[in-house]
């Protein structure tokens, strides 16, 4: 963003990394994914490099307001300078806050999902994807909390797997009765409480039992809870857990 800012461009959207994928190594694979969807694309963009830090949001789930307000009223100041006004988001925690809780501060943004811009561009047919890869491979998603509950986006996903195959199943628990991953509103940093059994454990069979090749994910928190899961399971080997941008990656070729 600094080196389109000083040559006097402005990109349409601001790419918002987000902590994990700019600092987890799994998540890392997604943030290139959707890189190279939105070069492929011809995308107008740019991402803030190292002048991009977090959004805040796990300081406020955790009880820290003034730490979350700290972080939230620099990254406005910051978006001010470089005239941001439409913001491309791939954790479902980064655009929670972005869409609902930043303009209680004075950050008005418009705000997308990469599902939200993935739908769009296969309904404008700018988006054209193959899927001969993954035809008749069985795929079942996990409703993050904070797209699904938090924001009512349902369908977004389910019609860009639709696209890419023809067997998706779906679990018993899904849309707003999807069972939390268990990492959410700041439980991923702290240690778990008593009880029988993990949140992500009983989520991950569930999953197992619609007998899938591929589990799909679109957030950092539910692929890392869920990939523990399989690993308990030692299911590794047989099913895969992808992100959605990932899969429509595999289908572009890219």
């Amino acid at each position: 963003m600094a080196d389109l800012f000083t040559r006097g461009e402005q990109p349409e959207y601001l790419f918002w990394v987000g902590c994990a994928g700019a600092f987890d190594d799994r998540y890392r694979k997604v943030t290139r994914a959707f890189a190279k969807i939105l070069t492929h694309l011809g995308t107008s963009y740019a991402v803030l490099g190292k002048e991009e830090s977090c959004t805040g949001d796990p300081a406020r789930r955790a009880g820290n307001e003034m730490l979350y307000q700290m972080q939230a009223l620099q990254n406005i100041e910051l978006f001010s300078r470089y005239g941001i006004r439409k913001i491309l988001t791939i954790c479902p925690h980064c655009y929670n806050i972005f869409k609902n809780e930043y303009p209680d501060l004075g950050g008005n943004y418009e705000v997308l999902n990469y599902l939200q811009f993935l739908d769009m561009a296969i309904r404008e047919g700018s988006l054209q994807v193959n899927a001969d890869l993954l035809q008749k491979t069985p795929i079942t998603f996990h409703d993050p909390c904070y797209l699904g509950r938090g924001n009512n986006m349902y369908e977004e996903s389910r019609k860009i797997l639709r696209k890419l195959t023809g067997n998706l199943v779906e679990m018993e628990r899904n849309r707003s009765f999807a069972l939390c991953c268990g990492a959410g509103g700041g439980q991923y940093f702290k240690e778990a409480e008593k009880g029988e059994k993990e949140v992500y454990m009983e989520r991950i069979e569930e999953a197992l039992r619609t007998d899938p090749k591929i589990i799909a994910t679109a957030c950092p928190f539910c692929m890392t809870m869920l990939t523990d899961g399989l690993k308990y399971k030692n299911k590794e080997e047989e099913v895969k857990i992808l992100d959605v941008a990932e899969l429509v990656a595999q289908a572009l070729g890219l």
